[in-house]
């Protein structure tokens, strides 16, 4: 509920009066969990952070390619967590405020990512699937590189079907270099 009270005016003239009325509570029960807005939009980023990485850990979890896995916890990572902010006209103004005030959640979140996808491609390599000697480069460095060109891409042509489009043309050149012939 907090999520589309900020959406609506914007973390700088959201009241917690204003989400306090939108969640049915009274302000004084609303105080009494959160000091303030910083510390309620904080949680609402943990709470939504770990939602995306249980869509993230199911998609690398699946059956499948690993690069068509990656691929799905990319786009689980990146549109479950833009969906709702970049619909809004204070996106921009809710993604700063949210490296601002919950930066390390973020950091931490990516490095969750980065840490599945590096197992997913080592595990694969260790079946066979794919070889990553070929490319010269460990699990670890290749899921970063991964995670950096999506998110280029979203910072360029922002999400929906251009980001998805984006992330799997990617993820097909990615597979060439890496899948066994």
């Amino acid at each position: 509920m907090a999520l589309e009270v900020f959406c609506r005016y914007g973390f700088r003239k959201t009241a917690m009066k204003d989400i306090a009325e939108a969640s049915g509570v009274s302000r004084a029960a609303l105080y009494l969990h959160f000091d303030g807005k910083e510390a309620l939009f904080r949680a609402g980023s943990q709470r939504a952070h770990a939602l995306v990485l249980e869509h993230v850990d199911a998609a690398l979890d699946a059956d499948g390619p690993v690069i068509d896995r990656i691929d799905d916890a990319m786009n689980a990572f990146l549109q479950g967590l833009m969906a709702q902010i970049s619909a809004s006209p204070h996106g921009k103004e809710l993604f700063e405020s949210d490296l601002a005030l919950s930066g390390e959640v973020t950091r931490a979140a990516r490095e969750h990512l980065v840490q599945r996808i590096s197992a997913a491609l080592d595990d694969a390599a260790a079946t066979g699937e794919i070889d990553l000697s070929s490319i010269g480069a460990s699990s670890t460095e290749i899921a970063a590189l991964a995670l950096t060109t999506v998110e280029g891409i979203k910072t360029v042509h922002g999400g929906g079907q251009s980001l998805a489009a984006g992330s799997s043309l990617f993820m097909r050149i990615l597979g060439a270099a890496v899948n066994r012939p």
